[in-house]
């Protein structure tokens, strides 16, 4: 009896979200910890506490700036931050790790050609080793609708239908 890999035979086209991620850690950088009481900018203070910051750690990484409490920050600061971490982090956002993580995702979705799965069943790969952003499944399910026949979350023994074009 010959073993029939229904799967392969199905057409389905696996889109494994996870591969979109290089590698690159993210850092955070928070600015509260560089605040009088962790709620005042005193600006002397605050550039002295840059000059001495050990930028070297965040070398080749991402790096998101964000304030975990209430202060109010002054636009100068996030700006002198992100002079003193141009030449030195890969890319630098603002905001807390799952917004820049949204971003990171969402301009790597940029760079697929969608086209690619016109008229194609696709499978949203759904168990991964790294931690997605839901807003990256939301982001791919929209840029697919006007290529993809079908569209499912999961795996290809076990998936959810999310969406289907109408016949």
């Amino acid at each position: 009896m010959d073993v029939v890999n229904k799967v392969a035979q199905s057409g389905l086209v696996t889109l494994d979200l996870e591969t979109l991620h290089d590698g690159v850690p993210m850092d955070v950088f928070d600015i509260k910890d560089f605040l009088f009481m962790e709620y005042v900018l005193k600006e002397a203070d605050f550039r002295k506490a840059l000059d001495e910051y050990d930028w070297e750690q965040h070398r080749n990484h991402y790096l998101t700036v964000t304030c975990s409490n209430d202060a109010i920050v002054a636009s100068w600061a996030y700006m002198l931050i992100a002079a003193k971490s141009t030449g030195i982090v890969k890319r630098l956002f603002f905001g807390p790790k799952a917004s820049a993580l949204s971003d990171l995702f969402a301009s790597q979705l940029d760079s697929i050609d969608w086209t690619q799965y016109q008229g194609k069943r696709v499978m949203l790969k759904g168990c991964s080793d790294i931690d997605l952003p839901q807003s990256i499944y939301m982001a791919a399910t929209q840029r697919l609708i006007p290529y993809a026949d079908r569209i499912m979350y999961g795996e290809a023994c076990s998936f959810v239908p999310v969406w289907r074009a109408s016949k």
